[in-house]
C-alpha cells in the first residue's frame, strides 16, 4: 500500500506544474529557437549549474564510469529523448494534441512495468488511470467532450508519443538501480551524471538540425530569460522532485500525477489568454486526484 504523504504531493505536484510552465513557454519559442538547440542550451546551462554541487562525479574514480551504459540511456531518455520529441511536437502540434497524448502515461506506465518489469498491474491501477484520463480530457475540452472528436494527428503527435513511452522507460529505470549506488550520491551529482551523459545525443540533435538547414536561434534578453528559467525551474527542480517522488511512492503512482501537466498547461493557457478559470477545472482536478487515490490502494497520512 502506498502511503500519500503531503511531501510526496508536494514533490509529484511541483514538477508537472514546471513541465507544464516549459510547453507554454516552447510552444512560445517556436521560430524564435529550434527545437533541438533550444533543448541543446537548456541543458548546458542546467549543467553549468550543477557543476559546482556535483563535480566530484566526474572525477577519474568516480563510480559512474563503472556505469557509464546506465547513465547514457538515463541522459539519452530523459535529457535528450524525452525533452528534444516535446520541442519538436510543438512545432507541429496543436497544445491539445500533445497533452492528449501525453496523458497516457500511466498506461504506458503500467504497460512497460508488466512486460519489462513483472509488475503485473492491478485492477484499480487501470480503473484509475482511466479516471485521471478522463480528468484530463475534461479540462483540454473545456467541459465540452465532443470537442475530442475534431482531433486530427500530425507527425508532432507521433513524436509525443514516442517521448511519452521513453519517459516511461525511464521512471522505471529510476526506481531500478541494479548494481549501481546512485542513491548514496548527492542528489546534484546523480543528476549532474544524466545531464552530462544527455548532452552527448543533444549536441548530436542539435548538429542534425544545423546539417538540415533548420537551425536558427535569435538571441535576446527574452531568450536568455528564458533559457536560465528552464535550466533551473523545469530542469534541475522538477526533475529532482520527480526522481524523489518516484523513489517514494513508484512509477507507478508517479504517472497519474505527471497528468497533472496538461491541466497545469492548460490553466497557464487561459491565463495567458485572459480567460479565468473555470467549473471544468476544478471538476478535472478532482477527477485526476481521484485516479490517483484509486490507482494503488493508496491512503492519505
Amino acid at each position: 500500500m502506498t502511503h500519500l504523504s503531503p511531501r510526496i504531493i508536494f514533490l509529484m505536484s511541483l514538477s508537472p506544474l514546471l513541465w507544464a510552465s516549459n510547453a507554454v513557454l516552447g510552444r512560445m519559442s517556436v521560430g524564435i529557437v529550434s527545437p533541438m538547440t533550444l533543448n541543446l542550451f537548456r541543458w548546458i546551462f542546467a549543467a553549468l549549474v550543477l557543476l559546482p554541487l556535483g563535480w566530484r562525479i566526474l572525477k577519474k574514480q568516480s563510480p559512474l564510469w563503472k556505469h557509464k551504459t546506465r547513465f547514457f540511456l538515463l541522459g539519452l531518455f530523459a535529457v535528450g529523448g524525452y525533452n528534444t520529441l516535446q520541442y519538436l511536437s510543438l512545432q507541429t502540434s496543436t497544445p491539445i494534441n500533445v497533452t492528449l497524448i501525453a496523458a497516457s502515461m500511466p498506461i504506458w506506465m503500467l504497460l512497460i512495468g508488466a512486460v519489462f518489469y513483472d509488475v503485473r498491474p492491478e485492477w484499480r491501477q487501470l480503473v484509475g488511470a482511466f479516471i485521471s484520463i478522463l480528468g484530463v480530457m475534461v479540462v483540454l475540452s473545456r467541459g465540452e467532450i465532443s470537442a475530442l472528436l475534431n482531433i486530427h494527428l500530425v507527425v508532432g503527435d507521433l513524436f509525443i508519443l514516442f517521448g511519452t513511452i521513453i519517459w516511461g522507460f525511464y521512471s522505471w529505470m529510476l526506481t531500478k538501480p541494479g548494481s549501481s549506488n546512485e542513491r548514496q550520491w548527492h542528489w546534484a551529482e546523480f543528476l549532474l551524471a544524466q545531464v552530462i551523459f544527455g548532452l552527448i545525443s543533444s549536441i548530436a540533435f542539435s548538429g542534425v538540425e544545423a546539417m538540415t538547414g533548420t537551425f536558427h536561434f535569435q538571441f535576446n534578453a527574452w531568450v536568455l530569460a528564458l533559457l536560465i528559467y528552464i535550466a533551473i525551474g523545469p530542469s534541475i527542480i522538477a526533475f529532482r522532485c520527480w526522481g524523489l517522488g518516484v523513489q517514494e511512492a513508484g512509477p507507478a503512482v508517479a504517472s497519474f500525477f505527471s497528468n497533472l501537466t496538461p491541466v497545469f498547461a492548460a490553466v497557464m493557457s487561459a491565463v495567458l489568454l485572459g480567460e479565468m478559470p473555470q467549473l471544468f477545472h476544478a471538476l478535472a482536478f478532482c477527477l485526476i486526484l481521484l485516479g490517483i487515490l484509486v490507482s494503488s490502494k493508496i491512503k492519505l497520512r
